[in-house]
């Protein structure tokens, strides 16, 4: 199975060496990794162009963008100039963070899933976090939701969802879309993935109403919308967060903000997401 992988990447020296030895060390080797770097101002180039010319399967691309972190738009923008010079003659595709550690035998395990069932679109394993010298479960990971900095896609999905939005909630809205297509998801706990800097660690003061934007996006509607935005806002420890999501969704429905999917799947993700939260309830 031909697995290929976009990175990309802004201001990672820290991190992106670690990423990229535990990529080369795998059991299954890549067909192809592509590192996208996005306006870095650190050594993240020159770590990258090391590896180039040890591993012709290794490929960078230096592009030019804000430096703005805002979540979703920036960093699939750099996935898709990545996209643009990918070997298209690939099964899998995955779309990974620069600050991970993967497991020697990760792609191994994750073409073994995609091989065994066929019906398989998005796989991932869990992100653990560093916490008093010890490597714990990230708080954001759930069995039913593969993380952002992971993903995996079989090829025949990641094509019929559209490919990625870049747009906040990007990280959800192809779970949900490769649900209505009728696509399976798996997260394997076996494997332990070490997420070196944690979720939203960067992100800045204009993205805070981003969050409530992306679920209107999706076509949440209101109620959706208020259990979700409260459920995140207690998880963070935060009553501003909730005001702030809030205050996103409206202000996406006072000017008319684009939807990031048919009116048709709108009806099918608010009914999977009123299902699961009854579920939760039960």
């Amino acid at each position: 199975m031909n697995i290929s992988i976009i990175i990309p990447a802004h201001n990672e020296e820290k991190f992106i060496e670690k990423t990229i030895v535990s990529l080369v060390n795998q059991t299954l080797r890549p067909k192809q990794l592509v590192i996208v770097n996005d306006n870095s101002t650190d050594k993240t180039q020159k770590i990258v162009s090391y590896y180039l010319s040890k591993y012709s399967w290794i490929s960078l691309v230096n592009i030019n963008s804000s430096n703005e972190h805002l979540p979703g738009t920036k960093i699939i923008n750099a996935f898709y100039k990545g996209l643009e010079i990918l070997d298209t003659n690939y099964d899998v595709i995955c779309k990974f963070d620069a600050d991970l550690i993967f497991p020697n035998n990760y792609l191994e395990k994750l073409a073994s899933h995609f091989n065994r069932n066929k019906k398989l679109g998005m796989a991932a394993g869990f992100c653990y976090i560093e916490k008093d010298n010890q490597w714990v479960l990230e708080n954001l990971t759930r069995k039913d939701h593969i993380r952002g900095a992971l993903k995996a896609y079989k090829k025949a999905c990641f094509e019929q969802i559209g490919k990625l939005k870049p747009s906040m909630g990007w990280d959800t809205v192809d779970e949900l879309l490769a649900k209505y297509y009728d696509w399976e998801l798996l997260t394997d706990e076996t494997l332990h993935v070490k997420h070196l800097k944690p979720t939203g660690i960067s992100y800045n003061k204009a993205s805070k109403h981003m969050q409530g934007e992306a679920m209107y996006k999706m076509r949440y509607g209101f109620i959706i919308t208020l259990i979700s935005a409260l459920k995140l806002a207690y998880k963070k420890r935060s009553s501003t967060l909730f005001k702030d999501y809030m205050s996103g969704y409206f202000k996406a429905k006072s000017n008319k903000t684009d939807y990031l999917v048919s009116q048709d799947q709108g009806t099918f993700i608010r009914k999977l997401r009123w299902e699961g939260m009854l579920d939760k309830w039960k």
